[in-house]
């Protein structure tokens, strides 16, 4: 029974995990790029803003694209002051400009120091500039009991951070504080980045994940970090993968949570251990092309 559902999942893997499926995915906005940080940063987007309809999210993304002169990097690295007008009146449901012009700030604070958003997302990462600053005001009140100030960093930096050994979870925990660590961060801003703190699945952070992350020269993810491995990954959970992987009889659980995700994802490691993820092709397709 496990070894038919493997074949069965392993073909629509195979169907689905092909450049001809992007077209209407929002995956499709950062292929449009060649440089590391213009696919970073675009695809970083593409995923917050992957609610809604597919149309909708593309289009959205193609007008952003077009308020940064069709260089993303570069706007984010150079822009002038003036140069931010061209992002006000910005929108997408309730994403809009004030959210936008810190994500904004954010990437600048980020690139100054990091060749790549990849360091974001890992704790570890050491670089011996200057001391730490404990900054109590940018701690989460979920943060656990057990982050000291050995833990924490100065402002958006995540020097000499000692963490235990670190997996998705404690990424993403890590990316969204670290991501509102600059002073003046809007409030608002904080429902569009989640976390397991928050029991959210996270879908668009594991989607964003997965198409930095994976590698395997079907045209599709693009496979650009090396430092947090495929083997690692969540599945993205959103509606049509729960469906489908309910029906299927890979989710018990009766919430839809990052336990949830973690759940399924451990259901598909028993399929393939090094690329549980893969299967995201495979549910989603269902889920979304064949209305399974």
């Amino acid at each position: 029974m496990l070894n038919n559902l493997k074949l069965f999942l392993d073909a629509k893997v195979n169907q689905y995990n092909r450049p001809e499926f992007i077209e209407n995915d929002p995956i499709v906005i950062p292929h449009q790029f060649i440089r590391k940080q213009d696919i970073e940063i675009i695809g970083f987007f593409a995923a917050i803003l992957a609610w809604g309809q597919r149309k909708t999210i593309i289009n959205k993304c193609r007008e952003l694209i077009v308020r940064m002169d069709n260089a993303p990097f570069d706007f984010i690295k150079n822009h002038q002051e003036t140069d931010l007008k061209a992002l006000l009146g910005f929108k997408h449901r309730t994403f809009n400009d004030t959210d936008l012009l810190y994500f904004v700030s954010f990437f600048r604070q980020h690139y100054q120091q990091y060749e790549s958003l990849e360091d974001a997302f890992l704790p570890s990462v050491t670089v011996a500039r200057e001391q730490p600053v404990f900054r109590e005001d940018f701690m989460d009140e979920n943060t656990n009991a057990s982050f000291t100030l050995q833990n924490s960093s100065s402002v958006c930096y995540v020097h000499h951070l000692v963490w235990p050994e670190s997996n998705i979870e404690t990424m993403l925990n890590h990316f969204r504080s670290y991501f509102f660590s600059l002073p003046d961060f809007p409030h608002r801003s904080k429902k569009h980045v989640s976390s397991p703190q928050q029991k959210s699945t996270c879908k668009r952070l594991n989607m964003f994940l997965r198409w930095m992350v994976r590698k395997d020269n079907c045209g599709v993810d693009f496979g650009i970090w090396t430092r947090i491995k495929p083997a690692d990954l969540i599945c993205p959970c959103d509606l049509h993968v729960d469906r489908v992987a309910r029906k299927l009889k890979l989710i018990a659980r009766k919430q839809n949570d990052w336990q949830t995700a973690v759940e399924l994802t451990e259901r598909l490691r028993e399929f393939d251990p090094q690329d549980p993820v893969k299967y995201d092709f495979a549910l989603f397709g269902l889920g979304i092309e064949e209305k399974f």
